[in-house]
């Protein structure tokens, strides 16, 4: 074990060396070419480790990497419906807890990891998810943030970006898109007082694996929330995983930030943003964007983030 001194140093969260050559999640799994939502699972296993149980949502991830008769998963894995990761998930923490107490175990200390997408998270869980929170379970929940529901034809959910267009809310004549903003998931998690909150990005690996240790190694529950790039449903370049994922990060469009107990701490910071504009256009959901209408998103993104910024500075003074 040893001390995280970057970003966590005046919280006193000890977490588990990152083992990087160790694969829980294999490969052969039936992924679209340059997922990056598959890039980030790998790279939450890789973190996870062995000593671990994984519940999985309905969605693109899980139809994957469980084809009958295959699986991709090298430790403890079980398929939940779309709407009940969370619930699950805390069910087999009790059980652990039940067991450990009545010497059927010799500890409970097995990390307890929720997944779902943005649909299975944002939308049809969040009722169990918020249920989790609230009851304090010892679990890690992720979310792959693909900012639409990929798996079932790219229909608009609550994390579609403000002007994006997708199958329920396509761009025509009369509307330019996603005609809502996307909702601010991780404060709704966090205003559940958890102790542990953060946003991440397979384009910086070691950044979502410290993460995701930080979100083991806390007692009690916590929530990361990944960037999940799809070509097929963004209609950008399949080469472009890494490249469209900085870009959010570089333009203000997906901050990178962690909420410990309630503060906020920019883990990656923006001090001079890139035109918004490089990131949308090398989606194809974006190109129905006028320059009005992509003035208008870049300054409420920015104005977001520098809310965010000064929260920052205030509590962490």
């Amino acid at each position: 074990m040893e001390k995280m001194t970057n970003n966590m140093q005046n919280y006193n969260v000890f977490v588990p060396r990152i083992v990087d050559n160790d694969e829980p999640y294999s490969s052969g799994h039936r992924g679209c070419v340059g997922c990056g939502e598959v890039l980030a699972m790998r790279l939450v296993a890789k973190a996870i480790g062995r000593n671990a149980v994984v519940c999985a949502s309905t969605g693109c991830m899980e139809i994957i990497s469980s084809q009958f008769p295959y699986n991709s998963w090298k430790i403890p894995w079980i398929h939940t419906l779309f709407e009940n990761s969370a619930a699950v998930a805390s069910g087999i923490e009790a059980a652990y807890k039940v067991m450990a107490r009545k010497g059927k175990i010799p500890s409970a200390d097995i990390s307890v990891v929720a997944m779902g997408g943005d649909g299975g998270t944002f939308d049809i869980g969040l009722q169990a998810l918020s249920g989790a929170l609230e009851r304090g379970h010892d679990f890690l929940y992720v979310c792959y943030d693909n900012e639409a529901y990929m798996n079932t034809g790219v229909q608009r959910s609550s994390a579609t970006p403000f002007g994006a267009s997708t199958s329920t809310s396509p761009a025509g004549k009369r509307r330019s898109g996603q005609h809502a903003w996307k909702k601010n998931m991780p404060s709704i998690a966090a205003a559940h007082n958890i102790p542990y909150v953060a946003t991440a990005c397979p384009s910086y690996p070691y950044d979502l694996m410290e993460k995701v240790k930080k979100g083991l190694a806390v007692k009690g529950p916590a929530y990361i929330q990944i960037y999940s790039s799809c070509p097929t449903g963004w209609k950008c370049d399949s080469a472009d995983a890494v490249k469209v994922g900085r870009l959010a990060v570089e333009t203000g469009a997906y901050p990178m930030y962690e909420i410990v107990n309630g503060q906020v701490n920019i883990t990656i910071p923006t001090p001079e943003f890139r035109p918004l504009k490089e990131y949308l256009e090398i989606q194809r959901r974006f190109r129905h964007l006028t320059e009005e209408d992509i003035a208008v998103i870049e300054e409420r993104l920015h104005k977001e983030y520098r809310e965010l910024e000064e929260k920052s500075k205030c509590q962490n003074k």
